[in-house]
């Protein structure tokens, strides 16, 4: 029973991530029908920025507010100058392009950083904190779930209670109408793609202390497992994002503790498999809106 609340307590630390990561992919789709493969790329090369500000300044928080600065501009300049130009007439173009950016982002990081791991320190201890005896969350594990649900929070309280809010789903789901009430679908593109961009920055740096290091290719395996959450939840949907990156991070945790560390890849593939199979839209999608 220890072990199982232990293994419980780390997936929902983790999960946390992937929410976080899902919801950055979410977000993209929801307002550019585009799953952008560059994103863990991108999170990468915020992540770099907010530790190369860390290390100058010495303070993580004054870094972490870097990388998140850095993802607004990241994103909002990868819409405007690349995807923007990106046609539209075949959905494996965009693929494609983000396909490219991440070999060109992983690129420039190897060239200007090096390839090798980089200490990444946590701001808070990492070591577990116990409860009755039972190895639960650490100080850092606790500060990530907080984090997380800020960022949650604050982007429903966006996308319901604020006018710009209501501009960006409108031009998300109905452009042509949006344009001809006056929204400017463009500018709601960018912003969109400039937001995801900087909740995968918060992301990154949320995740890179864990043991990943810093190294261009850091996010690689976590963009494969947020990317499981998101369709675990369904593209469509904030709030599944969520539930879909803590289920995934508790089902990991359990595998991996129960069944090693080896069988965590395999672990993914069948679960995107089995909802892809049985719930192809995601546990939270909305089948009427999908035939809009």
């Amino acid at each position: 029973m220890d072990r199982f609340l232990f293994l419980t307590f780390g997936g929902l630390s983790t999960g946390a991530v992937y929410a976080a990561f899902a919801l950055a992919l979410v977000l993209i789709w929801r307002a550019a029908r585009v799953v952008n493969f560059a994103q863990g790329a991108m999170a990468v090369a915020t992540a770099y920025v907010g530790y190369a500000v860390a290390s100058a300044t010495g303070s993580y928080w004054v870094g972490l507010g870097a990388a998140v600065l850095a993802g607004l501009l990241l994103g909002a300049l990868v819409e405007r100058v690349l995807m923007r130009f990106v046609g539209h007439a075949n959905p494996l173009n965009e693929v494609i392009v983000a396909l490219g950016l991440v070999l060109l982002i992983q690129a420039v990081l190897g060239m200007v950083f090096g390839n090798g791991y980089r200490p990444a320190p946590a701001p808070f201890d990492t070591d577990a904190l116990t409860l009755g005896g039972i190895a639960a969350l650490s100080p850092y594990d606790l500060w990530v779930l907080g984090a997380v649900l800020v960022v949650v929070v604050l982007l429903a309280l966006l996308f319901t209670r604020t006018p710009i809010g209501l501009r960006m789903r409108a031009a998300a789901f109905a452009p042509e109408v949006s344009r001809l009430l006056g929204v400017d679908v463009g500018r709601m593109l960018t912003l969109g793609w400039a937001l995801a961009a900087a909740v995968g920055a918060l992301a990154g740096m949320l995740v890179v202390p864990t043991g990943l290091g810093l190294h261009p290719h850091a996010m690689d395996l976590v963009f494969v497992v947020a990317f499981t959450a998101a369709v675990v939840g369904g593209l469509d949907s904030p709030a599944g994002a969520v539930v879909g990156g803590l289920l995934v991070g508790l089902i990991l945790s359990y595998v991996t503790g129960y069944l090693g560390p080896d069988t965590t890849p395999l672990a993914v593939l069948v679960l995107l498999l089995a909802v892809l199979l049985v719930r192809p839209g995601g546990l939270f999608s909305s089948a009427r809106a999908r035939h809009v």
